[in-house]
């Protein structure tokens, strides 16, 4: 199959995470890698990988999801590099082989799982050694100031106090990060950190008549400051790139 460039068109809330995974596909020297995604759900990352020669697994809870990550993957004439997988984050180990993928994705999952240590371990034992983990997960520090630049000054500080930084019973979200407790976690499963990006560092404070009349110097402002503290410490979501070391 002809290969395909990877990049969707870029927007501020996908770019930087795009740049990240470009950057390792490319280091693969152009093979075909073997990629599971965690959560995938309708295959915003699966399909795109796909399309551009990689073997894609999607393991998410929602049949839903999966029947509509199959019709994408249908219509961008991959069906044969895209395998759905229905489960759980949390039974990840019982759901793809051991030691078999080169690159797992675990975006806007560990937020929700019931243990996230346990998660991460389960994405370690997926890769190969060698292999590379993309972990995208949900900033305290922007919770805290988006609740308070929206008048929630309440919520802003719950958040804020809470060990998990919820903002009460009625968050959608089990807990937040910040970038140096999602590093212990990896380390914890015998990832090695190699970077730490802030996506939507500006994205969802700037106005949207802002973002939309002049896109383009939004999205150099963001892959800017996405890897300059304090700037990507408050982004909406922290992006971790973590590799299983060659043994």
């Amino acid at each position: 199959m002809e290969r395909t460039q990877v990049r969707p068109n870029a927007s501020p809330r996908t770019a930087v995470v795009w740049e990240a995974l470009t950057a390792e596909l490319d280091r693969q020297g152009g093979r075909e890698l073997a990629v599971v995604d965690v959560g995938g759900g309708t295959g915003g990352f699966a399909v795109p990988l796909a399309r551009a020669g990689h073997r894609v697994t999607v393991v998410d809870p929602s049949p839903d999801a999966l029947a509509a990550l199959t019709r994408r993957a249908v219509d961008a004439g991959v069906p044969d590099r895209v395998t759905a997988v229905q489960g759980d984050g949390d039974r990840l180990a019982d759901l793809v082989p051991a030691g078999a993928a080169d690159l797992v994705l675990c975006h806007s999952l560990l937020e929700v799982v019931d243990e996230p240590g346990e998660v991460l371990r389960a994405v370690a034992g997926a890769l190969r050694p060698g292999g590379a983990a993309s972990v995208l997960v949900a900033s305290q520090a922007h919770a805290v100031l988006a609740r308070a630049m929206g008048g929630h000054l309440d919520a802003a500080a719950a958040v804020l106090d809470d060990p998990a930084a919820r903002s009460g019973p009625a968050d959608t979200l089990r807990r937040r990060f910040d970038a140096a407790t999602v590093a212990a976690l990896l380390t914890s499963a015998d990832l090695v950190l190699e970077e730490i990006h802030g996506v939507r560092v500006l994205a969802d404070l700037v106005p949207a008549a802002v973002a939309d009349a002049d896109p383009g110097t939004l999205l150099a402002l963001e892959a800017r400051l996405s890897t300059r503290p304090p700037y990507r410490d408050i982004a909406a979501q922290l992006h971790l790139f973590a590799r299983l070391s060659a043994r």
